[in-house]
């Protein structure tokens, strides 16, 4: 076979892949801040070229910077829409690299004089898409915690925006709802139409690994059944989740160097109190039943927990983090706790952003609220205890409480401290069990994406996106 027919030929198998093709702008190195790390920079430029992109990277990985300066790169009126603790923290990160980030909470309140403003979610209904070109979700994994309704107005409010891109942590490889719901809002491929594609619904398998073989086992129709990857389509989800999403773990994932990007130890530390705890319909305690079950044990020992919470952050003089689940466990830990700041659902924006900020700047020692204010998206590098007065069965709120603190940039150990009485045995184990089950995951995911990643690059360098 000549070579010009041999070249015709690669081209015609590379234009049968299910990929997403460039749809952005190509930008040169120069243009882009230079205080950005050499991988982040590459990511911005790889992000530009698509113009619809999902950044899933680790938390300390710079996404605030890469998001910033894909915004302004892409020269269009932008939305940045986050939670609402983390929307004033990126107004102050934009600061440091010169870029002018308005907060705003409506839409009479984006004026021609600036083209990058951010909301946070619940505000949404508030503006009109039409007047944005592009549009960025900050910890775009909350969205997994908002209704199909909220998710659906997300996917039609911006369908017709030209350029998108989503930032969030990486997600495990088998977690389609995650992975479908940023490939239907960045408009590559509908989750139905993803689902068709790559998975099946089948009987569950077990799947382990004898002598370096995988093998799968299917389980009986007992078992249930379960979406997951056709094993002959595997490899073809990864080129295709690859070329619109970039999944990152540490720098060397995509081969850069690691240099300043070790994290400390970090130690997690169960307290246990025995607590005799027996149900109003039960002789003896058996097990919790589910979660109506783990509730009433939680409101049962509320005060024994708190006084053991408070026991441990009152003995140091350091600054803690105090994450609660109940309301009760957070008007009881603000009493037992007297250098201590309470952020709740109930108040308003403005004192939480103004609540959290005081602490990030140590005018307190001590944060107490939910993960569900705080845990997503915020930098507390200023601490490094963390203690929780209880646990509930999110692993993903685990995650994200503790990678507050443990994340790149940490420069002390970090020590997480989770308060429970022994009939909450369970809950702690289940999340042991989902931690290292995502671990696994992820490190699954890495090993699947790094090549079609790097390969992004490099075409991205062929096609002239870099230079």
């Amino acid at each position: 076979m000549s070579e010009i027919a041999l070249n015709n030929y690669r081209n015609f198998i590379s234009s049968k892949r299910i990929v997403s093709r460039n749809k952005g702008i190509d930008v040169p190195l120069a243009a882009v801040n230079p205080i950005l790390f050499p991988f982040q920079r590459d990511i911005v430029r790889w992000a530009c070229a698509k113009g619809r992109a999902a950044i899933f990277a680790n938390t300390g990985l710079g996404k605030t910077f890469i998001q910033l300066e894909w915004a302004r790169l892409m020269g269009r009126n932008t939305l940045i829409v986050a939670p609402l603790s983390v929307a004033r923290q990126t107004v102050r990160e934009a600061s440091k690299i010169g870029i002018d980030v308005r907060y705003v909470r409506n839409r009479g309140q984006v004026t021609p004089e600036h083209n990058i403003w951010i909301t946070n979610y619940e505000m949404l209904s508030h503006f009109d898409a039409s007047i944005f070109g592009a549009v960025v979700l900050d910890e775009s994994s909350i969205l997994k915690s908002f209704d199909g309704t909220t998710r659906q107005m997300l996917v039609e409010m911006f369908a017709d925006t030209p350029y998108k891109l989503a930032c969030t942590a990486t997600p495990a490889p088998n977690d389609r709802t995650e992975i479908g719901n940023h490939s239907e809002f960045l408009g590559i491929a509908r989750m139905v139409d993803m689902l068709a594609m790559f998975f099946v619904h089948a009987n569950k398998e077990m799947v382990s690994e004898v002598g370096g073989l995988t093998l799968r086992r299917k389980l009986g129709n007992d078992n249930g059944q379960e979406w997951r990857l056709k094993h002959h389509a595997e490899e073809s989800f990864y080129r295709w989740m690859s070329s619109w999403a970039m999944s990152v773990r540490k720098p060397s994932d995509l081969g850069y160097n690691d240099d300043g990007y070790d994290l400390p130890a970090l130690h997690v530390s169960p307290v246990w109190i025995e607590y005799d705890y027996v149900p109003e319909d039960q002789l003896v305690f058996t097990n919790l039943g589910g979660i109506a079950g783990h509730r009433a044990v939680r409101k049962a020992t509320t005060e024994v927990r708190c006084q053991t919470a408070a026991e441990l952050v009152n003995a140091s003089s350091e600054q803690w983090i105090v994450w609660v689940g109940l309301n009760s466990e957070s008007s009881t830990m603000a009493e037992l706790i007297p250098d201590a700041v309470e952020v709740v659902g109930s108040d308003s924006p403005e004192h939480k952003a103004t609540a959290i900020e005081a602490f990030q700047d140590g005018k307190y020692r001590v944060l107490i609220t939910k993960p569900s204010i705080a845990g997503f998206g915020m930098n507390f590098q200023n601490a490094h205890n963390q203690v929780f007065v209880g646990l509930s069965y999110s692993w993903e709120e685990w995650y994200q409480a503790i990678r507050r603190c443990y994340r790149f940039g940490q420069k002390h150990e970090v020590n997480i401290h989770v308060v429970l009485t022994r009939p909450e045995q369970e809950v702690f184990d289940t999340i042991m069990m989902k931690e290292s089950v995502a671990t696994a995951m992820a490190e699954q995911l890495i090993q699947h994406v790094r090549g079609h990643e790097m390969n992004e690059l490099e075409d991205a360098a062929d096609e002239g996106a870099f230079e």
